[in-house]
């Protein structure tokens, strides 16, 4: 028969795709993915008969798992797929394309959908067939379990290390670096100081802002990298950065694991005593936040200004001018309502300024710092005679117990009648339980104590700061500073002045109970 009636075969594009999990020694002259590739292509010139043709086109997948479907060079083959460049996909092992059962079988509906043929060189099967797609499914039943299998296992092992208070990668924070020859973290004493002053500097203002601010301006940054060009570089401080650092345990020497705290073994950097004051701080003004209310406006003084003539709260407004320009002002509540009010329309900056040039003095006197810090003194007497009597409780209730284990032992020797040990038992115990919710209530007047005592010095410490800390402030957080320190700003327009209140606590005392300002 001549050769011209031979009919040549169909050419079938092959696309190799190859993958591997990590990227060690991808960087060398023949990596893994070298070798999926160099088999895959001597199997399609096996098939040189059937018309089999390798793409030059490379689908290298390097330091990609094969658990998602997030991979750069599968999202090409998928694309030339779409485009009607490819016929069928080769790839070394299953477990190469996809690890997943599901993600695998979405594969393969489109690959069927575009009349792909999809092949594994060193596992034979045929799709076409149930038997096919049944030992199919259980190879990738097992490729899915041992990624699972690995998963589990690498999640254990990092537990057991950090339980030993290992360190186990990950992104390396301000102040320590890495002992590539122990695999362990060794303090960098130039970052050291840098988050040292950080903790330093929150505790003197106690604004996460504020301390970023001073970090930025001393020209400090998170941490410098060394760029192509040979400069320095590092990112700035925002309230972000500074609270993820001073919430991080690695600075007192400890590891984290989910919700537990193993001892570390680098070497810390804070005094676990700082560390712990600047939580309890942290955490009081967390809780204090969830009880803000909602924003409504930029006023200051709504629910503390009142007009003095008509005893009316006055509310807060703005109106436009021709320029399209917005000007707030205060009014009174009861010429809203049709009342005649002497005291008219006011310009909300003006009064807002008036009343925070009074808090400003207050505070830069030094007069109601010095008072509560005198209270707190106050309250640590009383607090030691706390201290005193929940121990002569916890004092009582151990000579309570010995007596009843003194009868228990007295009495078990001998043949006497139980009532009267029973009795005597049974008042023993009455007075043991009263003791110890005596206790429980003395524990948890202590706790209060050391909540005030810490909101007390936390105030004190605002006050000392407070002109740098106001300008820090957003609106709702000045909003709340002159609530907590003003009761009520009344306007006389008789007088033109302003009468400030200040709150008179019982554990706040207040110097100057009354003070007036021109607005």
């Amino acid at each position: 028969m001549s050769s011209a009636l031979v009919k040549e075969p169909k050419v079938v594009r092959c696309a190799i795709y190859t993958r591997k999990s990590t990227t060690e020694g991808l960087d060398s002259d023949f990596s893994t993915l070298d070798a999926q590739r160099e088999a895959a292509e001597h199997f399609i010139k096996s098939q040189a008969a059937q018309g089999w043709k390798a793409l030059p086109t490379r689908y290298d997948d390097g330091g990609f798992t094969g658990g998602n479907l997030e991979r750069p060079a599968l999202t090409r083959l998928m694309d030339d797929i779409a485009r009607g460049e490819v016929d069928t996909v080769v790839v070394y092992k299953v477990d190469r394309l996809s690890r997943s059962l599901l993600d695998f079988a979405r594969l393969v509906e489109r690959f069927e959908k575009r009349r792909v043929a999809f092949v594994s060189i060193t596992q034979h099967f045929d799709t076409s067939t149930s038997m096919g797609r049944l030992v199919l499914h259980i190879l990738l039943s097992f490729a899915q379990f041992e990624r699972e299998l690995i998963s589990e296992r690498t999640r254990d092992k990092i537990a057991a290390a950090k339980r030993r208070g290992k360190w186990t990668g990950g992104p390396l924070v301000l102040g320590y670096r890495v002992d590539r020859r122990r695999r362990a973290l060794e303090v960098v004493p130039e970052e050291a100081a840098v988050v040292k002053l950080a903790f330093e500097l929150y505790e003197r203002t106690l604004s996460m802002a504020l301390t970023a601010q001073r970090l930025n301006a001393r020209g400090l940054t998170l941490r410098t990298r060394v760029a192509e060009d040979g400069t320095t570089r590092g990112r700035p401080f925002n309230k972000n950065a500074v609270h993820r650092l001073l919430r991080n345990p690695l600075y007192i020497g400890k590891v984290r694991h989910n919700d537990d705290l193993f001892l570390g073994e680098h070497e810390p950097i804070i005094h676990p005593d700082v560390f712990e004051r600047v939580q309890r701080t942290l955490d009081l003004r967390a809780a204090g936040s969830g009880t803000r209310r909602p924003r409504r406006s930029e006023s200051l003084l709504t629910g503390l200004l009142r007009c003095l003539p008509c005893d009316a709260a006055m509310s807060t407004s703005h109106a436009y001018n021709d320029k399209k320009q917005r000007y707030r002002y205060y009014r009174c509540r009861a010429s809203q309502e049709g009342l005649r009010c002497p005291t008219g329309l006011l310009n909300a900056n003006d009064v807002e300024a008036a009343v925070v040039a009074q808090v400003k003095a207050l505070a830069k006197s030094g007069a109601l710092r010095d008072r509560i810090l005198a209270t707190l003194a106050e309250g640590d007497e009383g607090e030691a005679e706390l201290v005193a009597t929940k121990e002569r409780l916890e004092a009582r209730i151990t000579e309570l117990g010995a007596e009843a284990k003194r009868l228990l032992g007295a009495f078990s020797s001998v043949d006497v009648g139980g009532r009267l040990l029973a009795e005597r038992l049974g008042e023993l115990e009455r007075e043991t339980d009263k003791h110890r919710a005596g206790v429980a209530d003395l524990e948890r007047r202590l706790r209060a104590c050391a909540a005030l005592r810490t909101e007390g010095e936390h105030v004190a410490k605002l006050l000392d700061a407070f002109d740098e800390v106001w300008e820090a402030l957003v609106p709702e957080e000045r909003r709340e500073v002159l609530r907590a320190l003003i009761k009520r700003v009344g306007v006389d327009p008789e007088s033109g002045t302003l009468r400030v209140t200040f709150h008179e606590p019982a554990t706040l005392p207040n110097p100057q109970p009354t003070t007036e300002a021109t607005p």
